[in-house]
């Protein structure tokens, strides 16, 4: 999810005149019909180059779960219309690269969230401004008070997400396979419960669930069990081996270094192919 906080300043125009683009599971761009999208959208010029992570290594799991109700929200987040992992070329090639390593070690990548549009970000900062709405707290904040969201920074204004070189991620052990669906009748569980008592994720066990706001979501938190230390600290290895840095803040976020768009916050929707 990584809703640490990003001060750059993203370089999107203000016009809504602007031509926009929505991304495909087919792989392409398409122009979005005129006043189908409110939010502004990069131009070409922008040097958007996103690609479809499963058409490099269609053997990385993806479990994208902002396009899910299964989420800090409780809903499906605006811009995920589609489940499915985009990036830039250099993050989607160096992510293919850890995967062949994992699977060395026994081990799938799943991904959780990669490319994200600043319209979902937008959406996060509204959500956590409002104390009323709290669907999902028992799972994803238990212990942290609405009002003090942003304030502590799990929300921002800005993410890295949205330049397209920023993945949430974690290990399965092969086989391999994505979590069960999640349905509001399971209700939500505290993500810092053991493993066994929280949501059922494949993942091995990082000692939180996923998009945790919670200090023992910290990487290197001291409260970790053997078993929970080595399985953070392998996937840090497998990733930093090929060019990504974590997130302090959370076990899971990732970002590759020498990032080609630093400065740029895409707002390009993730839609369904079309016919």
């Amino acid at each position: 999810m990584a809703l640490a906080v990003l001060a750059l300043a993203g370089c999107h125009s203000n016009t809504s005149e602007a031509p926009q683009r929505q991304l495909t599971t087919a792989g392409t761009a398409t122009v979005a019909s005129p006043g189908s999208i409110t939010a502004p959208g990069p131009s070409a010029s922008d040097g958007f180059d996103l690609v479809r992570l499963a058409d490099v290594d269609p053997t990385i799991l993806q479990e994208v779960r902002y396009a899910t109700d299964h989420n800090f929200l409780g809903r499906r987040v605006t811009g995920y219309d589609a489940a499915d992992c985009w990036l830039t070329p250099p993050a989607a090639q160096a992510l293919a690269q850890a995967q062949r390593s994992a699977v060395a070690a026994g081990y799938t990548i799943k991904v959780y969230d990669c490319y994200r549009p600043q319209r979902a970000v937008t959406e996060f900062v509204t959500w956590a401004a409002d104390p009323a709405d709290t669907t999902a707290q028992a799972e994803f904040y238990p212990r942290v008070a609405k009002p003090t969201i942003i304030p502590d920074g799990y929300v921002a204004e800005k993410s890295g997400h949205s330049r397209g070189s920023t993945m949430d991620v974690t290990l399965v052990a092969l086989p391999g396979a994505t979590s069960p669906s999640w349905t509001p009748a399971q209700g939500y569980v505290d993500c810092t419960l053991p493993a066994g008592q929280r949501f059922p994720d494949t993942s091995v066990d990082m000692g939180t669930g996923f998009d945790c706001f919670d200090p023992l979501a910290h990487t290197a938190d001291a409260s970790l069990s053997a078993e929970q230390r080595a399985n953070r600290d392998l996937l840090v290895s497998i990733m930093a081996a090929q060019g990504f840095r974590n997130l302090p803040e959370e076990w899971w976020h990732y970002t590759l270094n020498g990032e080609p768009h630093p400065d740029t916050y895409f707002d390009v929707p993730i839609t369904p192919a079309g016919p």
